[in-house]
């Protein structure tokens, strides 16, 4: 796996909850800036971690039920799902080395 997978309402239980593996989740929109900017390293994380995490996209306009179940406030929230439970959550721009810590401290 070396890029994010895009996951939607219907299978973000599969992709991330019932994964084996910790999953580092980034809820955007196409009409963020920050979130555009995100991109480049949300996609190194997923080939720095292919094999040992997964890393998954959700667009919120199209998902705002997942957006609401998880209180997402703000774009871009990344968060860290380990064992179907949300066990890291960081609210907008972040350093790429601040990413791989929460993921880093889930696997």
């Amino acid at each position: 796996m070396s890029e994010a997978i895009k996951v939607e309402s219907g299978t973000f239980k599969s992709e991330v909850l019932d994964s084996a593996v910790p999953v580092l989740v980034d809820f955007w929109a196409p009409w963020c800036g920050p979130c555009k900017l995100l991109t480049p390293t949300i996609e190194e994380l997923a080939r720095d971690y292919a094999g040992r995490a997964k890393v998954v996209k959700v667009n919120v306009d199209d998902n705002q039920d997942l957006a609401t179940k998880y209180g997402i406030r703000g774009i871009p929230t990344v968060m860290v799902f380990k064992g179907g439970d949300a066990v890291a959550s960081l609210v907008g721009m972040r350093p790429k080395a601040e990413l791989a810590q929460a993921l880093d401290a889930a696997i």
